[in-house]
């Protein structure tokens, strides 16, 4: 018996009842199938046609995204569902990656984060302790940008100056690009570990590095080797719960970054989301009975959500429901599964941050009879229902739908 979160990174299916208005209407499971259905998410070579996604199908997802959003797929008949299936709204305050992951494993965030303004985003304060305490000869960008366009406008200026590009964005995050070669990734990292201690009056939720290889503009790539490190959690989760009790809890991806690597006995780091997966099917065939795995696929969020590439997200959403038959086959008798996301980010939408939305909740394993779980109203149901599921003591929020 096994308890395993895998969580698509911005997969949400519709918008949240308290988004903002610049998330209001979102849908990105919804927004992605009707591109496909009109054909505007076509790319040669790529993917064409409507979004072909019948394993997540099976298990409920086109019912849940109805329920929530009033838009979801052709969908299988009700006797030829597999999964139980729902979808949950958050009640942490935020709509960042930390806030979703700690509240599906019991302990939302009713705090607010510190948030930082468009331009001259970051407090001089801060930026002047940072350039003094690590040495640097200063800093480029200071501002919310794309991390992919601001290599191209700042890496250049970057590797001739040595200074490190500090951005932000919509989330509680100050991120630092430099050079793995001519920065140095140990560098990068010692830098990063400074921001993060300068940065914790401001209640800042993340510090990402964001290494990058490449020599001129056009030609930057943003490595595998990002680090995040976050405010550690303010209360025990499901994985110190379990760790507690001696069992094994497997970190794949940037889980063990997210939460501050507290409550983790395994941590497998991967980058893209087929490294990731390699990493979780190790998992699957070594974890011991009684384990925690949780693992984040993140190329949803950071390749194709952030960037607004709906044929990108499309393609990878194939591909993942490719990968699931492989998956189920790996359960053992007990296992049970859930797939979810942490937050929204709709590639059709306007802006590159996350959008505010309902998640799919889809429960499967062997022995998991299929259902309807409706409308969850925390993310934190899913931690509740993993930690009945180990017969553990139950978690301070959620409510369990087994």
């Amino acid at each position: 018996m096994r308890a395993i979160l895998c969580v698509l990174d911005s997969f949400g299916v519709g918008s949240a009842p308290d988004a903002n208005d610049f998330d209001r209407g979102a849908n990105t499971f919804g927004h992605i199938a009707q591109a496909c259905a009109a054909g505007a998410a076509d790319r040669d070579g790529l993917r064409s046609g409507p979004l072909k996604v019948p394993n997540l199908a099976r298990l409920g997802l086109g019912l849940a995204g109805e329920e929530a959003a009033g838009y979801g797929l052709p969908v299988p008949h009700p006797d030829q569902i597999t999964g139980r299936y729902g979808f949950a709204r958050e009640i942490s305050r935020g709509k960042d990656t930390p806030s979703g992951h700690w509240e599906m494993l019991g302990l939302p965030v009713e705090f607010d984060w510190g948030y930082f303004p468009l331009t001259d985003s970051f407090p001089p304060a801060l930026t002047q302790a940072l350039i003094a305490r690590a040495g640097l000869p200063g800093l480029l960008g200071n501002k919310h940008a794309s991390g992919t366009t601001v290599l191209d406008e700042l890496g250049e200026e970057s590797i001739r100056t040595g200074k490190p590009i500090l951005y932000t964005s919509g989330d509680s995050v100050l991120q630092i690009a430099a050079h793995e070669g001519h920065f140095g990734l140990e560098r990068l990292y010692e830098v990063c570990a400074i921001a993060r201690e300068l940065a914790d009056p401001y209640t800042v939720g993340r510090i990402i590095a964001r290494p990058f290889v490449g020599e001129h503009a056009g030609g930057f790539k943003r490595t595998g080797n990002r680090r995040d490190l976050p405010i550690p959690p303010h209360g025990p989760t499901l994985l110190d719960q379990v760790e507690a009790t001696g069992g094994e809890t497997w970190a794949i991806g940037k889980v063990s970054d997210i939460f501050g690597h507290r409550g983790v006995t395994k941590t497998l780091k991967a980058g893209d989301n087929e490294a990731v997966l390699g990493q979780f099917k190790r998992s699957l065939d070594e974890a011991a009975e009684g384990s925690l795995i949780v693992t984040n696929f993140n190329d949803f969020d950071s390749v194709f959500g952030h960037r607004r590439d709906v044929a990108g997200y499309a393609a990878a959403l194939e591909t993942f429901d490719g990968w699931l038959p492989d998956m189920q086959a790996r359960l053992r008798p007990g296992d049970l599964m859930v797939i979810s996301a942490d937050h929204g980010c709709d590639p059709t939408w306007g802006g590159t941050d996350h959008t505010r939305e309902f998640t799919p909740v889809l429960a499967f394993g062997p022995g998991v009879t299929p259902g309807n779980v409706g409308r969850r109203e925390t993310f934190a149901d899913i931690g509740q229902t993993l930690a009945q599921h180990l017969g553990l003591t139950p978690l301070a929020n959620g409510v369990s739908f087994l």
